[in-house]
C-alpha cells in the first residue's frame, strides 16, 4: 500500500484523538486502525512532527511493551497524571492501561 500522506496524518490524529484520558495505544495499533498496518514507525514521525496547538494527547501513544518514548521525561508524568499505571520496569501495565478500541 503506497501512503499518501495527508491522509495518514489525519488518520493518525483521529485515532489518537479517540483514546481516552487515562489509556494507551501503541504506534502500532495506531497504524493499523488509521489504515495503514506496516507504518508504526511513521506514527511516531507524524507525532513527533504534531504541532503543540493541536491538542492532540500524543503522550497516550508507546511503544509494543508499554515504554515511552525516549528523550521525553514529561510523558511518564503525563500519563500518571491520567491514572496510567506503569510497572517497575518503567514500561506502562498494558495489560490494565492498553485501550481496548473495540469495546469503544
Amino acid at each position: 500500500m503506497r501512503l499518501r500522506f495527508d491522509e495518514f496524518r489525519r488518520g493518525v490524529y483521529a485515532v489518537v484523538m479517540a483514546v481516552p484520558c487515562g489509556k494507551v495505544i501503541t504506534y502500532g495499533q495506531v497504524a493499523q486502525l488509521a489504515g495503514y498496518p506496516r507504518h508504526a514507525r511513521m506514527v511516531g514521525r507524524v507525532l513527533r512532527d504534531a504541532p503543540a496547538s493541536s491538542g492532540l494527547p500524543c503522550h497516550r501513544v508507546v511503544n509494543s511493551v508499554g515504554r515511552t518514548a525516549p528523550h521525553w521525561e514529561e510523558q511518564r508524568n503525563l500519563l500518571e497524571a491520567e491514572g496510567v499505571v506503569f510497572r517497575s520496569n518503567g514500561c506502562v501495565n498494558m495489560g490494565i492501561c492498553r485501550w481496548n478500541f473495540t469495546d469503544e
